[in-house]
């Protein structure tokens, strides 16, 4: 369990989680506060188990501002890191790389800004929070 929280002052762990953290939260807070709307079009639309839908909600709220904070820092960005790559498999992978730079409504959305966000949440996952973290803390707290 202390693994979760291990974290030293290194300064890419924060850059990371609060990067990531501030990228996804935009996403995630709508989800969260349309809570009953965003469920309802992640299992009746696109065809998630409520469970996975849920989960999904919450780590991109929840997670984010968890990252933001720097409070398990490790498992909120390997959790939105498992989400943006099943993102890509389910929805993106199919329009390549490239984002739909053009506005094309028909075009969709490729996966590149995916990739940077596994990117940010791989640093996070095998750096720690970092330094400013509340799991910075927690490792002080614990050693």
């Amino acid at each position: 369990m202390r693994f979760l929280y291990k974290t030293d002052d290194n300064l890419a762990g924060f850059f990371a989680r609060v990067a990531l953290g501030a990228v996804m939260l935009p996403h995630g807070y709508p989800k969260l506060v349309n809570f009953e709307r965003a469920i309802g079009g992640l299992t009746d639309g696109v065809g998630l188990p409520y469970a996975v839908a849920f989960l999904v909600i919450i780590g991109e709220s929840v997670g984010a501002v968890s990252l933001i904070a720097g409070f398990l820092s490790r498992f909120c960005a390997f959790s939105i890191g498992i989400i943006m790559a099943g993102a890509i498999w389910m929805f993106h992978l199919k329009h390549g790389f490239f984002m739909n730079w053009g506005g094309n409504p028909e075009a969709g959305e490729g996966y590149e800004y995916h990739v940077l966000a596994i990117g940010l949440a791989l640093v996070v996952t095998v750096a720690g929070g970092g330094r400013f973290s509340v799991d910075r803390l927690i490792t002080r707290i614990l050693k």
